[in-house]
């Protein structure tokens, strides 16, 4: 009598020590570049969305979420600081004139952005 798992195709090999193994094949994933937004998304999932984190590593998709992840996060980072400083009216000639009062308004203006990437793409 064949096992469900041999019906549905699947293969077994015989093991130098007499047992049967499953034929496994694992999907392919893309190759990782994700960084620290990727890193602070599967933190978070493995955390707090287990079931979602399991879903994405058993289907083979989880390093292609993180790398998108982490890309969206870096992009929008990128625009909200670029806005952000537009509006605050900080820009280079601040930057000459005053180079404390820029960094320090830089600085303001990229932790606000990144608590709202964080809030939007790591922590939903």
């Amino acid at each position: 009598m064949q096992s469900l798992y041999e019906r549905m195709g699947g293969t077994y090999t015989l093991g130098e020590d007499g047992m049967y193994y499953p034929d496994l094949i694992l999907p392919e994933e893309e190759e990782p570049h994700y960084g620290k937004y990727g890193r602070m998304r599967k933190a978070y999932l493995k955390e707090h969305r287990n079931g979602l984190y399991s879903s994405l590593l058993l289907s083979g998709k989880l390093v292609e979420h993180l790398n998108e992840i982490d890309d969206s996060a870096h992009e929008r980072m990128e625009l909200l600081v670029r806005q952000m400083a537009r509006q605050q009216g900080v820009d280079e000639n601040l930057k000459r004139s005053d180079r404390m009062s820029w960094v320090g308004a830089m600085n303001n203006i990229y932790n606000a952005a990144e608590e709202m990437v964080l809030s939007e793409l790591i922590y939903f």
